[in-house]
């Protein structure tokens, strides 16, 4: 509920900070005195978990680059440890097969590392004691069972499994030492950072915190002050491979608003390939093969489908329109389509797509994208053959879930006995063009402002009302509200007169190979049954069918093969009767 601001200030910060540097969520606590490696960003107050998640997710992707790209580094799935290896160890194996690292910096090397500073004498006991130990260091990776059985007791064992249950892609490293630098600083807040403590792999850095669990140790594990870090795997570390705890020596010169000095202290640690598992690589799969793969069910609910409609429109199609069920049976063909295909499905066409194509091949782009919904492809697919078989009429009127939504309209308005709406012939004709002054202005915005296409495009209520559902903001929900409540007075309004799509199908119709529709010489002169009833204006007063409107809703072969409405076919009747 806080909106992008904030998020946005958020992703700011990482803007000139090198990959080499440790970047960490939060505030420095306690002075920010400089005497810590890492570097702070600010997060954003209640947006705790939606920061974490976008700084790993950022950490986790510019790491990538930087391994693959910078380096060379091909990096495959990261080694995760093996919970089916199992090996009786104690503390004393993991000594002797270098499971345990230890490195001891002595007060004498630390003071070398101040020589000839302002600091070289602020630390009276390492002048006093030079072969003291200041850092006596132990690292230890515990996230295979076998090892940390060795170092933990039974209960401190069982809790860092349900820890790892919690956060399975954390590796938890133990860090003893047995001096007397003490890892953090006074002012260290648990669960966080470490503010003297740092990692890195193959010269990037390995993001650590502290995984804020108390432990208790086995036997002959060294005492001193213990801490379990925690890293996240996904972030690139290997613990199979070397990487390197940089541990920071820091002094105080003065007293009032001290100088702070450092000196790092580093260590390496790995730990043996057989306590861990890879998981195979996994072979990159195209994009439109893996969108086939997910979609394989709706796919062939679809194709069914479209086979068994294009079949019946093809096949039997007077048939089917002399059913005396066929208007029922038409409407719930148009409901399971409008169901199925646009809000399940999401196979709503839009002029979106004609203006995307268009605009890739000016461009001379690659067409790839289309496949990426193969849903919506296997519609266009059908839709582009039945303009060879009737012209623009099976998608518009059988496979287009916004014009089924303003059918549904318009037979609800029936039902109510609202008083339908209809154009005089003249006016029918002039509201017909504007679709096609829509379509050439949409166009036309590919060429000379590509930046609004998307906002020119929102003309089709069909994102609104079949994409979202309708959960949008109030003006678009309007919009698409109105076409469907003038629907309720006008016949299908918006497919007629203002769809640019339905200008995209129209034109797509001029390659229709037939007329299919059959006519009788009296169709027109004298009779105007088809013309009176077709509720699209598709039939003019001669009888010819205009088909760049008609949309296949099959009214007149119904009253074509019909002897009790065909007008010719009546009077016939009367002759033979007579006769």
């Amino acid at each position: 509920g806080l909106g992008e601001a904030p998020f946005r200030r958020f992703f700011e910060q990482y803007r000139g900070h090198s990959i080499s540097s440790t970047l960490v969520v939060g505030v420095p606590y306690g002075r920010d005195d400089g005497a810590s490696s890492l570097v702070y960003l600010d997060g954003v107050t209640k947006a705790t978990a939606s920061v974490r998640i976008a700084h790993e997710s950022i950490l986790a992707a510019t790491l990538a680059v930087a391994r693959e790209k910078m380096q060379g580094l091909a990096k495959g799935p990261p080694a995760h440890p093996d919970p089916d290896y199992d090996e009786a160890l104690t503390w004393q194996d993991l000594v002797d097969q270098g499971l345990v690292s230890r490195r001891l910096f002595t007060n004498g090397e630390v003071q070398q590392a101040f020589a000839g500073t302002v600091w070289a004498d602020d630390d009276p006991e390492a002048l006093d004691d030079p072969d003291g130990a200041y850092l006596d260091l132990w690292m230890v990776d515990l996230g295979p069972p076998a090892i940390a059985r060795a170092v933990l007791d039974d209960d401190s064992f069982a809790e860092l499994q349900n820890f790892l249950t919690i956060s399975p892609n954390d590796e938890p490293i133990l860090v003893v030492d047995a001096g007397r630098h003490g890892l953090v600083s006074e002012d260290f807040v648990r669960n966080t950072s470490p503010d003297w403590l740092s990692a890195e792999q193959d010269g990037l850095p390995v993001a650590l915190r502290d995984a804020d669990l108390f432990v208790e140790l086995r036997d002959g594990v060294p005492e001193g002050t213990a801490m379990i870090l925690r890293t996240d795997r996904r972030l690139g570390f290997d613990p199979t491979r070397e990487w390197t705890l940089n541990v920071l020596a820091v002094r105080e010169h003065g007293s009032f608003q001290p100088q702070v000095g450092t000196a790092t202290l580093a260590a390496t640690h790995r730990t043996d390939e057989r306590f861990f598992t890879r998981p195979g690589v996994v072979e990159p799969v195209a994009p439109w093969v893996e969108a086939l793969r997910n979609r394989a069910s709706d796919l062939v609910v679809l194709s069914v489908f479209l086979a068994a409609l294009v079949a019946i429109l093809g096949l039997r199609m007077n048939s089917f329109a002399a059913l005396p069920a066929f208007t029922p049976l038409r409407l719930g063909v148009l409901a399971f389509m409008t169901a199925f295909v646009g809000w399940w499905g999401q196979g709503q066409l839009s002029i979106v797509t004609v203006l995307g194509v268009i605009r890739t091949a000016f461009d001379g782009g690659s067409f790839a994208f289309l496949l990426y919904d193969p849903f919506s492809l296997v519609i266009w697919a059908v839709v582009i053959v039945s303009f060879v078989l009737w012209g623009r009429g099976l998608f518009c009127g059988w496979l287009c879930p916004f014009g089924a939504l303003q059918e549904f309209a318009h037979q609800v308005g029936l039902k109510l006995g609202l008083r339908q709406i209809e154009p005089s012939a003249l006016w029918d004709q002039r509201l017909k063009a504007l679709k096609y002054v829509l379509l050439a202005g949409l166009v036309l915005s590919v060429f000379v402002a590509p930046s609004m296409i998307d906002t020119f495009a929102e003309v089709e209520p069909f994102k609104t009302a079949i994409t979202v559902y309708f959960v949008r903001e109030w003006y678009y929900v309007v919009y698409a509200a109105f076409w469907l409540v003038l629907g309720l007075f006008l016949f299908k309004g918006f497919c007629r007169y203002v769809c640019p799509l339905g200008a995209v199908m129209a034109i797509g119709g001029l390659l229709r190979g037939r007329d299919w529709i059959a006519r009788r010489e009296d169709c027109g002169s004298p009779c105007q049954l088809c013309r009176v009833r077709c509720k699209y204006g598709a039939i003019a007063k001669t009888g010819e069918i205009q088909y760049s409107e008609c949309f296949q809703c099959l009214d007149c072969v119904q009253i074509h093969d019909d002897a009790a409405q065909c007008v010719p076919l009546v009077l016939a009747n009367r002759k033979r009767g007579a006769a």
